[in-house]
């Protein structure tokens, strides 16, 4: 037998967590949680890191519970510490993720004492976690033991269920906080909601088949991870004529018959068109589009009718059409559909759309023989020279949106942080990622503001081999010379896109991590390749590409103009 903390709370969470899955602890030093971190340390089936930036730590843990699929910790002490998990925790809460977040607190009776480390930790996080708990040392008699089985029960259905997301442990100890004992067995309960496989009754399907016969369907996938149950039946559903399928590279859903470049194909369709390629039903899946075009277009373009498939904010209503909400499998939705009985190809809805994006790509090749260096020549080369099979991490604002302008690679899985789409903890989540799935290559794409904002992401010693990181160093925040306002006033280059004239290289030293620049597209192809040869020691590698800032809007504005 093992040795774990001699408190029996802490025993009682400990052995709750582990039984409902937990195997991943992400703990940033402290005292007030040291009971926690011997109890997961010490457990057998508990592999505990170390990460000090709780900010970074908090997405570092995202990243790796992206990958896996499963709760993944957090744990820190009391104070001001909590606070620091709040963007990961948001992220979380909008992208489903199952973070599960331990905050060692102060006893309750001593909160706004003017005690140091000492703030209102419960129920901290409101409405961004599926559930909290709070927990006092007291809880120790047969009613107390049974009153935190069955709230951490709760915690983890909830947040590990078909609604994913962060829940929030808070537990308040006191003093001694370093004492063991013998580990030994705790009881232990699990609580599950059992859900059958999604059927349509004879009434649902008849008013189906009647409102699918002759209409104009258009699909729109959010983010998504990759899911094949998903892509066989959307693809049997699009071989039909008047259905458009739409997806982003964040849909991790890839197929000839889906429009794959909403930007480039929505670019394509003239003010005389629109009236063409405006739905009558749409169903949405997925969580977070990146396109401010397509919201826009289906916002001004409503459909009849707005089918909002899957069991993850269900009532939310992004286009303003809003008509039905099926809390159901998105798989087995389609699934049904594909089994009814309706009138298909009576229009040429989704070839139409399948035709604009297919005219768009092929304008590509011509346009890039003749652009200049900048940021969208930079993704056309990045972007062609990724190996087979990797993870991208695209991080936001200029990056994501440059990457949706790309074809997807069928063999690449995609990941963002678009949840609430925030540039920070977009390298930490890489991390994260790359650690969890140390046999599989990830490569972070990220602008230079996201990334000198997390530069804490590498500080740790974890840094795998398996992680690629692309900077992009356009000297501030591109976004803000793309989109229309700030740079038509006197604070655009000090205010909104920082500018700046840093550089990564004393980082990489810092921190360990393999260095290489390029700044012109004539040294760019072979450094891309030496990108991805293994380092000797073992250590990650960054590659820092310089673009010229007055030079990337007028490029990308001559690319919009090329597919026109």
């Amino acid at each position: 037998m093992g040795i774990t903390s001699d408190k029996e709370i802490v025993r009682q969470v400990v052995g709750q967590c582990v039984a409902n899955g937990l195997k991943h602890v992400v703990c940033s030093p402290g005292s007030r949680n040291a009971p926690f971190v011997i109890a997961f340390d010490e457990h057998p089936e508990v592999k505990c890191y170390v990460v000090h930036d709780e900010r970074s730590a908090g997405f570092f843990a995202l990243g790796m519970a992206q990958q896996l699929n499963e709760p993944v910790a957090v744990l820190c002490t009391s104070g001001s510490a909590t606070v620091n998990y709040f963007p990961a925790v948001s992220e979380a809460y909008y992208q489903c993720v199952p973070l599960v977040v331990i905050t060692a607190d102060r006893p309750f009776e001593w909160v706004d004492q003017g005690d140091g480390q000492t703030i209102v930790q419960r129920d901290i996080f409101g409405k961004h976690v599926r559930y909290s708990c709070d927990f006092s040392e007291r809880m120790t008699d047969e009613d107390g033991v049974w009153y935190i089985n069955r709230e951490l029960a709760t915690a983890f259905d909830l947040g590990n269920g078909v609604w994913k997301g962060p829940f929030h442990i808070n537990i308040g100890l006191k003093e001694p906080l370093y004492g063991t004992e013998e580990l030994i067995d705790v009881t232990v309960r699990r609580i599950s909601t059992e859900r059958g496989r999604f059927t349509l009754s004879n009434t649902q399907k008849q008013r189906l088949e009647r409102q699918l016969s002759g209409t104009k369907k258009l699909i729109l996938v959010g983010q998504h991870r990759p899911d094949d149950a998903l892509l066989h039946q959307l693809a049997a559903f699009s071989d039909d004529s008047s259905v458009a399928v739409l997806v982003e590279n964040t849909s991790n859903q890839q197929h000839d018959r889906f429009v794959h470049c909403i930007d480039r194909a929505l670019n394509s369709i003239t003010p005389e068109e629109l009236a063409e390629f405006a739905p009558d039903i749409l169903i949405t899946v997925g969580g977070a589009i990146v396109s401010k075009r397509i919201k826009a277009f289906l916002r001004n373009n409503k459909p009849v009718e707005h089918w909002k498939v899957g069991y993850e904010f269900p009532y939310m209503d992004t286009y303003q059409s809003l008509t039905h909400s099926w809390q159901c499998d998105a798989a087995d939705f389609f699934r049904e559909l594909n089994g009814l009985h309706f009138h298909r190809n009576q229009n040429s809805f989704g070839a139409k759309w399948r035709q604009k994006d297919l005219i768009s790509k092929d304008k590509l090749p011509d346009f890039f023989k003749t652009v200049e260096h900048s940021d969208i020549s930079v993704f056309e080369a990045v972007l062609g020279t990724l190996p087979n099979g990797v993870h991208l991490h695209m991080s936001n604002s200029s990056v994501i949106r440059y990457c949706q302008l790309f074809d997807p690679i069928r063999t690449v899985r995609y990941w963002s942080n678009r949840g609430t789409s925030g540039i920070d903890g977009s390298t930490s989540t890489a991390v994260g990622a790359a650690v969890s799935t140390g046999d599989q290559a990830h490569v972070l794409i990220t602008g230079d503001i996201s990334f000198f904002y997390d530069s804490n992401a590498l500080w740790n010693r974890y840094l795998p081999s398996n992680l690629r990181i692309i900077l992009i160093n356009n000297n501030g925040g591109g976004i803000f010379r793309i989109i229309p306002g700030p740079s038509g006033t006197k604070q655009g280059k000090e205010y909104f896109e920082a500018y700046h004239e840093q550089n990564a290289e004393k980082i990489c030293q810092a921190f360990n991590v393999r260095y290489i620049k390029a700044d012109s597209r004539s040294n760019m192809d072979d450094i891309l390749t030496e990108l991805y040869v293994a380092d000797p020691s073992g250590r990650p590698v960054l590659l820092e590409i310089f673009t010229p800032r007055e030079v990337n809007d007028r490029e990308l504005d001559n690319f919009f103009k090329a597919l026109r």
